[in-house]
């Protein structure tokens, strides 16, 4: 008998079981594949920002732990994957890397349209860079709402002595539109992991709720955009005689 969780549920009568990878055998011989249930994560996630504030150096040391100190310039946007294991939850991720260039703008609500998430990306050391990211801000939570998760990223924290942005402003602006603050450096291998790990962790949360939204029958528009797979495996029981058999 399988439970609503996917949780294989053992009558009284087996007795002192054994659990080997996903098999259960108990004294009596009976033996019992235990039903596996995973869930799938797939989520969007796009990066936005002016040119030169290391969007791809942050992605390329993310995804690949590789860091190149000349500037990568990406035309309209780049594409990458990451394939993650959070509490055992498999996770998709699809980074999706943009342009900054102020020609290649107006292309933003291509590549950042149905996101789950969003890192925007600025360079401690510029002022303007910060400025930008405020107007990608607004730009977002007009076409998408509150519900997709925003993150904050002050780039480049290994030139912390040529800094331009102060922290407590950047810090106190995130938290006044709902989003979350990080500090990066793509040359240094700082601060990214817990980046990408807390918003996975985020949209994950986000995810659940919509999904039990949509079970209660809530209809919401985010939830179309959610990538949620929950994949059951049906469980196989072999008797060889005892108290479970017919026979």
């Amino acid at each position: 008998m399988v439970g609503a969780a996917g949780c294989l549920l053992l009558s009284a009568c087996v007795r002192d079981v054994l659990v080997s990878e996903g098999i259960c055998e108990d004294r009596t011989g009976m033996v019992v594949t235990i039903a596996t249930c995973v869930t799938l994560f797939s989520f969007k996630v796009v990066l936005l920002g002016e040119g030169c504030v290391g969007k791809t150096s942050l992605v390329l040391r993310y995804c690949e732990n590789k860091f190149n100190d000349k500037h990568i310039t990406t035309l309209q946007a780049s594409f990458l994957t990451k394939k993650l294991n959070i509490g055992g939850k498999r996770v998709n991720l699809a980074i999706w890397d943009t342009a900054g260039q102020e020609r290649f703008h107006a292309l933003g609500p291509i590549y950042y349209r149905d996101s789950n998430g969003a890192i925007l990306v600025y360079d401690i050391t510029d002022e303007d860079s910060f400025q930008k990211v405020k107007n990608w801000v607004k730009e977002l939570r007009k076409m998408l709402g509150n519900e997709i998760c925003l993150c904050i990223v002050g780039n480049k924290i290994d030139l912390e002595k040529e800094r331009h942005v102060s922290v407590q402003e950047a810090e106190t602006y995130a938290e006044s539109v709902g989003a979350k603050h990080y500090h990066t450096s793509a040359k240094q291998n700082k601060g990214i992991e817990e980046l990408f790990l807390d918003l996975c962790k985020r949209m994950i949360e986000t995810a659940q709720v919509d999904e039990r939204a949509r079970g209660n029958g809530s209809s919401q528009s985010g939830i179309a955009r959610r990538g949620v797979q929950i994949i059951d495996d049906e469980p196989q029981v072999q008797s060889s005689g005892g108290c479970c058999s017919s026979g």
